[in-house]
């Protein structure tokens, strides 16, 4: 997914502040979804993140056009690791290994869809 970095991404100095890098990718996951004609939420249960590993390399500025790639690592019985890189045409600035759970209204981890789990396989494999 392309996004582009503009005044509220960034802070006086027009470098992107540590927090939108996460945002960027959130919005990519979910567009994932949206691109599909899909919602990233089932039958009262949603993706919650779990656990962040995230490694700033470069820093990205106002008015930059960034990509944001996402691929698929694992899928569990009640989560899924997925990899996020942003890159500015050659350049990677961000990297991030993300655990999501599917967590229903109980607030407690239930299986993942069988169709969500093959929309996942089929769209980032």
């Amino acid at each position: 997914m392309k996004v582009r970095v503009y005044y509220k991404d960034t802070d006086c100095g027009g470098i992107v502040y540590h927090s939108r890098y996460l945002d960027f990718c959130e919005m990519a996951r979910s567009e994932l979804f949206f691109s599909q004609g899909k919602s990233p939420t089932r039958d009262g249960c949603h993706f919650a993140i779990r656990k962040v590993e995230a490694d700033y390399l470069a820093p990205a500025k106002l008015g930059e056009m960034l990509e944001v790639h996402t691929t698929l690592k694992k899928i569990r019985h009640t989560s899924i690791a997925l990899s996020h890189e942003i890159w500015r045409d050659e350049t990677l600035l961000f990297t991030m290994d993300i655990l999501l759970v599917n967590l229903c209204q109980d607030g407690k981890p239930h299986a993942i869809h069988e169709e969500d789990k093959r929309f996942f396989q089929e769209l980032l494999a």
